[in-house]
């Protein structure tokens, strides 16, 4: 330890120090094996004259073959190499400075190659020695692991996990479903066998970790590893960017649990953000909902586009404040102006507009949450309906160049208060196309994953409470999308900005919300029905089995980017239908008239009805469980 804490701090003299020490005593073992212990006095003074000489020239030649560059405990191959190569040319260079420089043909021939060997072998192996205390007698190793997956990825990982000083993971085995690879060692750790053998694999060495390492795996692929392991209750573990691994570039103290994001079949959105810099650069713009979770993402999002200034409208000063002070610690650019405000305050809302005159305006705020709109409905009236519609009106008169509203696949032949009033605020939105140079558009989409009060949030309490995970019914399905993914799309159809137009986002398939809890209990090492009940509550109020994003009246048609179309409606209202019952609408929401709030609503949207608990009504529209209605109304739509 001494030697190294000199290494530490005198880093090159300590190591040319220590070779030259090396040096000298391969060279002196070399007269003492040639002489079998017994050095003459001639051959002791040949030694101690041309010492000097070989010190010289051997640290002369390391220098070039960069010895003193690596690392001790990263010892690999390459510097092996170096001091092997090294060591032969010093040892040429030598024979010719003794042989022919001095003259000295007295020197025995054997030391040359004796001397050779004894030289690399201390060299090499003090630096081996040092790597091999540092990966197996340097720290105690804590968790055991077992790495899925013996390919290059799986060694480079294992390389990386023994050379960690911070992660201390000892790896026990790998499993590999490549036959030829079973009973084979990858860096001394053994191949244990396929995943037919997990069960002994298990019993045998006993991990506490499962490290995945298979660089293409697909969120179906760890789906299924998740569930083959579920029984064992293992811990299953991945680093981040499995593709570096295979490039040698692992972050290994970025191991990390499994996500929920892991077993999703999201594609990679990958469009072009020329158009966001055009449609954001330059621009002031303004976030209705800012502290919200859609809200907050926008505003990241669009701060990487260098707007002119960015207005922050919320009404929780709590939210607004998170928001704000973290674009301000994240060095932000260009000026963020946090203000407190209601959307259904129309003073304070054209004040807003006419301070700062915003050229865009994304209208995130909104009252999102089913079960409690169904008790306040007079409440997702002012917010969702009155608030929109407020800011919307003012974005005309103040000169926005567009707006663009939020909106929810439960707006789609609503079932719930908060659904139906998306749905008014739609038909506001629309029905103020004509008005004004604003380009009015909405973007509807569905759930999106860890999103404020979302399923996933409640669901992970729940577990770390000890259960039971509450699902209301064991069919129960939803679309779900990443929060970042959901607002680059958002943006996205905001370059398109049709003047009107309702985009909805590919949201792919929907995931049963059973599927969805017992993933994230296995996600946590426990196993489903047995550490965790998963309780069926029953529908509640307002909730559908399934989610639609395009009405039984609308028909959808491929807009200019793939994953995002454009839906036309069959039947529309001029706004002088439109605007008194809206007018009487919120009168009554204002003087909390419930029973004429509903049916106000529903002489807005003929379509909305509350769900049965059963949720029966889902056959109504010919969709089985496994359809997803987008594609259904696209194959009906586009032919």
């Amino acid at each position: 330890m001494a030697i190294m804490t000199l290494l530490r701090r005198f880093s090159l003299p300590a190591l040319v120090t220590i070779d030259l020490g090396f040096i000298a005593l391969a060279n002196y073992l070399a007269f003492w094996l040639r002489f079998d212990g017994m050095i003459p006095g001639w051959a002791m003074s040949l030694f101690i004259q041309c010492l000097p000489l070989v010190l010289v020239i051997r640290l002369l030649i390391f220098f070039p073959f960069r010895l003193y560059q690596g690392m001790w405990k990263h010892t690999s191959l390459w510097d092996l190499k170096n001091i092997i190569v090294s060591s032969i040319l010093g040892t040429a260079v030598v024979y010719v400075a003794i042989r022919w420089g001095i003259g000295l043909e007295s020197y025995p021939q054997s030391i040359y190659m004796l001397d050779t060997v004894l030289l690399i072998v201390l060299l090499g192996g003090v630096r081996l020695s040092w790597r091999y205390y540092r990966e197996c007698g340097g720290s105690k190793r804590q968790t055991r692991v077992v790495i899925y997956g013996a390919g290059h990825a799986g060694a480079s990982l294992v390389r990386s996990l023994k050379e960690s000083s911070v992660v201390k993971y000892e790896p026990v085995g790998f499993i590999d479903d490549d036959p030829g690879k079973i009973g084979r060692r990858i860096h001394g750790v053994r191949v244990l066998g396929d995943r037919r053998d997990l069960c002994r694999i298990i019993a045998d060495v006993v991990p506490d970790v499962v490290l995945l390492a298979i660089p293409t795996a697909n969120p179906k692929l760890i789906r299924d590893l998740v569930k083959l392991f579920e029984p064992h209750k293992v811990r299953i573990q991945i680093v981040p960017g499995l593709r570096n691994i295979v490039e040698g570039q692992v972050e290994i103290t970025r191991i990390r649990n499994l996500a929920l994001e892991d077993l999703l079949e999201r594609t990679p959105i990958g469009l072009d953000v020329t158009p966001l810099c055009r449609l954001i650069k330059g621009k002031p713009i303004m976030v209705t909902g800012a502290g919200g979770s859609i809200g907050s993402e926008l505003c990241r999002q669009i701060v990487r586009f260098k707007p002119s200034l960015l207005v922050l409208f919320e009404r929780y000063e709590n939210s607004l404040f998170a928001i704000h002070n973290e674009l301000a610690d994240g060095a932000c650019a260009i000026p963020v102006f946090p203000v407190v405000g209601d959307v259904g305050d129309d003073v304070r809302v054209e004040r807003v507009l006419q301070t700062f005159k915003p050229a865009i305006i994304f209208h995130a705020a909104a009252h999102k949450h089913v079960p409690l709109m169904e008790a306040n409905p007079c409440e997702a009236v002012k917010n969702n309906v009155r608030g929109t519609r407020v800011v919307a009106q003012a974005a005309a008169r103040c000169g926005v160049e567009q707006f663009i509203m939020i909106s929810t696949d439960k707006a789609v032949n609503p079932t719930s208060v908060m659904g139906v009033t998306k749905r008014v605020a739609e038909l506001v939105v629309q029905s103020l196309v004509e008005h004004g140079q604003t380009r009015f558009t909405t973007v509807r989409f569905g759930n999106v994953l860890g999103s404020n009060g979302s399923v996933v949030p409640r669901f992970l309490d729940q577990i770390k409470a000890g259960g039971p995970v509450t699902v209301t019914h064991p069919e129960i399905r939803r679309y779900f999308m990443m929060i970042p993914e959901a607002v680059q799309l958002v943006l996205h159809a905001a370059a398109i900005g049709e003047p009107g137009a309702i985009y909805v986002l590919d949201m792919g398939e929907q995931i049963k919300i059973v599927d969805l809890a017992r993933n994230l209990i296995r996600l946590t090492g426990l196993t489903p029905d047995v550490d965790i009940v998963i309780s069926f509550v029953g529908l509640r109020s307002g909730e559908k089995l399934s989610e639609e994003l395009v009405g039984s009246e609308e028909t959808v048609e491929h807009s200019t980017l793939s994953r995002i179309f454009t839906v036309k409606s069959n039947r529309s209202r001029t706004p002088y239908e439109l605007m008194p019952l809206v007018a009487m609408l919120e009168q009554s929401a204002a003087r909390h008239e419930t029973d004429r709030v509903i049916d106000l609503l529903h002489e807005l949207v003929p379509s909305f009805q509350h769900t049965e608990p059963c949720g029966s009504r889902q056959a109504d529209h010919g969709l089985s469980d496994m359809e997803n209605p987008l594609v259904g109304v696209k194959r009906r739509a586009i032919k």
